[in-house]
């Protein structure tokens, strides 16, 4: 696989043994998808659905009544959300990425109310509801920066890489957003360079 920002991939020619290697799109390591063109926008989307399998697995624990609302959040937390967030402290969230995990979070919070989607509740009913507050987002940003302060502590070279403070020239165009971007709007701080 070559990690590229166009859109095809130049193509890499690999032997082993005589054997040419297939170029991929796509594969997982340790746990994570790793794209050809550098975005997480699939490994958060495999996330989405791999914590919603999960749910799916512990519906019935997860939405019976019976039980308190809280000792279901509490499993929901324990159970689900590590799912959810495995890997978030590398992800560059997009506004588009944070409006899945909003969803994705009002979806777990209504499966576990039983709310209809005919009720046509709001989030902030529904939420009023289940006794809670959004805190998916906060919990990510949260690892983010303690993530970032471990690299920070590191050597040179992992400080050059995050900051993004490397020779040579921009591509055209509008700049893609780095994790750093997402985590000095977060702070309210500046970048320095």
């Amino acid at each position: 696989m070559v990690v590229s920002r166009k859109q095809i991939a130049p193509e890499c020619n690999i032997f082993i043994g005589g054997t040419k290697l297939k170029q991929r799109e796509q594969f997982k390591y340790l746990g994570t998808l790793i794209s050809s063109d550098g975005r997480n926008k699939v490994e958060i989307s495999s996330r989405i659905a791999q914590a919603k399998r999960s749910f799916q697995k512990m519906k019935a624990v997860l939405t019976n009544q019976c039980i308190s609302i809280q000792t279901r959040q509490r499993a929901l937390q324990c159970y689900i959300e590590p799912i959810l967030m495995y890997g978030c402290e590398a992800w560059t969230i997009s506004k588009q990425t944070q409006k899945n995990l909003e969803a994705t979070e009002m979806w777990f919070i209504r499966r576990m109310l039983r709310t209809s989607w005919v009720a046509k509740k709001s989030n902030e009913k529904v939420l009023k509801e289940a006794h809670t507050k959004r805190s998916l987002m906060n919990k990510i940003r949260k690892r983010q920066a303690t993530f970032f302060g471990h690299v920070m502590r590191k050597g040179k070279m992992e400080h050059i890489v995050t900051t993004g403070m490397m020779e040579g020239k921009r591509s055209r165009g509008r700049q893609r957003e780095k994790m750093l971007d997402g985590l000095t709007l977060q702070s309210g701080l500046t970048q320095e360079g």
